[in-house]
C-alpha cells in the first residue's frame, strides 16, 4: 500500500544542536553538503510521496526560500506556518488540512534520516489509527517508549520499555479528526488515545536509522554519509 502524502515536522528551535541553529532552522543544517530536510524529502519521494506539508516557525523565511515549491525534489511542498510553536501533535493537526487528499499520510521528523518502508507501516495501519516505526532503544534513550503485543503497541507504567519511536509513522487522517488547527499538544497525546483504543500498531525497523538532533549524532551522520565532519 503506497503512501503519497506526508507531514515533515521542521518547526522546532533546534536547541539541542546549540550553535549550529543560532542563525538558521534545524532543517537546513547540512549533512553531506545537503540540508537534512533534503535527505528526508528525497527518501519520501523514493517511496512514492508526492505532496509534503512542512511546518515552519523558527527562521521560517529561510526554510520557505530553500524549499521553494518542491519541484527540485520531485514533489509539491505545502507550508504550514506556525506563529507560535504548536508542539509535535499540534504541528501535525495544523499541517494536515494543508495537504491535498484523504486517508493515509506519513509523519517524518526532520532530524531523522532513515530508510523506513512506509508501505509496510501502511499495511499495519488500522482504520482511524496509526502505525509507528520503532527501533531498539538507542544509547541516548535507554528507557524507551513502548512495548509490542504482536504488532499492537502497548505502554505500561514501568520505567523502561523495549522500543523507541523512530520518528517516522503512518496515520489514518481520522486519527486527528478531533484535534483543531492551532491547538498546542504533543504527538504523545494522540498516540496515547490510540493506544487506549487499541488503534496504534508498530513495526520494528532494523535498517538505516540516524537521529541527528544532537551535535555528536550530527557529526557521526556526517562521517557515515560523507561531507564535512
Amino acid at each position: 500500500m503506497q503512501v503519497d502524502r506526508a507531514v515533515v515536522l521542521a518547526a522546532g528551535l533546534g536547541t539541542r544542536l546549540k550553535w549550529l541553529t543560532r542563525h538558521c532552522p534545524k532543517a537546513l543544517v547540512e549533512v553531506a553538503d545537503q540540508p537534512m530536510i533534503a535527505h528526508v524529502l528525497r527518501q519520501l519521494v523514493s517511496q512514492g510521496v508526492r505532496d509534503v506539508a512542512v511546518n515552519a516557525h523558527y527562521h521560517a523565511d529561510q526554510l520557505i526560500q530553500a524549499l521553494g515549491d518542491g519541484s527540485r525534489f520531485g514533489l509539491r511542498i505545502h507550508i504550514s506556518h506556525e506563529d507560535v510553536l504548536l508542539d509535535s501533535g499540534g504541528g501535525v493537526a495544523t499541517a494536515l488540512p494543508v495537504l491535498p487528499g484523504t486517508g493515509l499520510f506519513a509523519v517524518h521528523n526532520v532530524d531523522v534520516l532513515a530508510d523506513v518502508d512506509l508501505s509496510r507501516l501502511a499495511a499495519f495501519c488500522p482504520s482511524g489509527g496509526g502505525c509507528l516505526a520503532l527501533v531498539e532503544n538507542p544509547s541516548h534513550r535507554p528507557q524507551g517508549d513502548f512495548d509490542l503485543a504482536g504488532h499492537r503497541i502497548v505502554r505500561t507504567r514501568k520505567k523502561e520499555h523495549r522500543y523507541t519511536y523512530a520518528g517516522v509513522a503512518v496515520f489514518d487522517a481520522l486519527a486527528f479528526e478531533s484535534y483543531s488547527q492551532g491547538d498546542i499538544f504533543p504527538l504523545m497525546t494522540v498516540l496515547q488515545s490510540l493506544i487506549d483504543r487499541e488503534l496504534l500498531f508498530g513495526v520494528v525497523h532494523r535498517g538505516g536509522w540516524l537521529d541527528i538532533g544532537r551535535p555528536r549524532d550530527l557529526i557521526r551522520a556526517r562521517k557515515l554519509i560523507g561531507g564535512a565532519g
